[in-house]
């Protein structure tokens, strides 16, 4: 069994595409999956499964589809793969713990790479990698001009986004 870290995009936020948590757990147990935990109301569920992660992200936004009678993004990563992507955020102690970790649901091409890399605005700063985008405002998340949807445009790839401490309580859970 191994334990993976499912990211529902734009759920509970404004009123929108509401779902309970204590669903969502129930949800995840009747797809066959075990020591479903939630963390916050914004989509964010740790579980364990013996089933292949091909497959896991249809079979949840499948499932959601079907209940709630809406279409949900769902990326499903390994704990490890979470645990990696935190342990090489390159930015500075101070900074990381106010950074924000955009999760690419693809990898972006080379050129989408380059093109984004290229922008700057001041003060937000990023570096892209093939899984994520690591960004750092010094601004609120909210006022900045590098947001989810600006990512998306940009690399031509779905992607969602989560706060260091978020991350951090994540792989917190998954390991507990």
């Amino acid at each position: 069994m191994k334990t993976y870290i499912a990211l529902l995009r734009g759920i509970n936020v404004g009123g929108h595409k509401k779902i309970l948590m204590a669903d969502l757990r129930s949800l995840f147990v009747s797809l066959g999956f075990t020591e479903v935990r939630t963390y916050i109301q914004s989509g964010n569920i740790v579980f364990r499964t013996s089933e292949k992660e091909r497959g896991l992200e249809g079979k949840i936004t499948e499932a959601i589809e079907l209940k709630y009678g809406f279409k949900v993004l769902v990326l499903v990563k390994k704990a490890s793969e979470i645990a990696k992507i935190v342990s090489k955020c390159p930015f500075s102690e101070e900074k990381r713990e106010k950074s924000f970790f955009v999760l690419l649901g693809e990898s972006p091409s080379e050129e989408n790479i380059e093109i984004t890399a290229a922008i700057s605005y001041t003060g937000e700063e990023f570096h892209i990698t093939r899984n994520c985008v690591y960004l750092y405002c010094s601004i609120s998340y909210h006022k900045a001009k590098m947001s989810n949807n600006f990512f998306e445009k940009k690399l031509k790839v779905t992607a969602t986004t989560r706060n260091y401490r978020t991350m951090a309580k994540l792989l917190e859970i998954a390991i507990s």
